[in-house]
């Protein structure tokens, strides 16, 4: 749903796009939409995007903006993550609210994963 002068969409930088459509599908079930070979997109994931082909990436330490995910289990999700081959950057902590942890995807992008179930 388009609602005015809210944030609508996402983009992402991606060194490879098959491992993203990979990760992204193995750890939190996602779908993709191919648009030629350097595209691909998502939508109803909570926020609708997609990543672009850029042998950049996205980080807290380079200033990016940080995309965080909402998790019931956040030891279920963390160990879907390793499984998918992920990193984790920073293990699980507690901050004001919950707790979370940050991980990077396998093209180095940086996340987090935040509950308030407990850790």
């Amino acid at each position: 749903m388009n609602v005015h002068e809210k944030i609508n969409y996402v983009e992402l930088p991606a060194k490879d796009l098959q491992a993203t459509k990979t990760f992204f599908t193995k750890v939190f079930d996602w779908s993709f939409a191919d648009y030629g070979s350097e595209y691909i997109a998502f939508s109803k994931e909570g926020l609708d995007g997609g990543f672009y082909k850029s042998n950049l990436s996205s980080s807290t330490t380079n200033g990016s903006a940080l995309i965080v995910f909402y998790s019931n289990d956040l030891k279920t999700t963390q160990s879907k993550i390793i499984d998918a081959d992920g990193s984790i950057i920073k293990p699980i902590f507690e901050f004001p609210g919950g707790h979370r942890f940050h991980f990077s995807d396998p093209n180095g992008n940086e996340f987090a994963v935040w509950s308030d179930k407990g850790a």
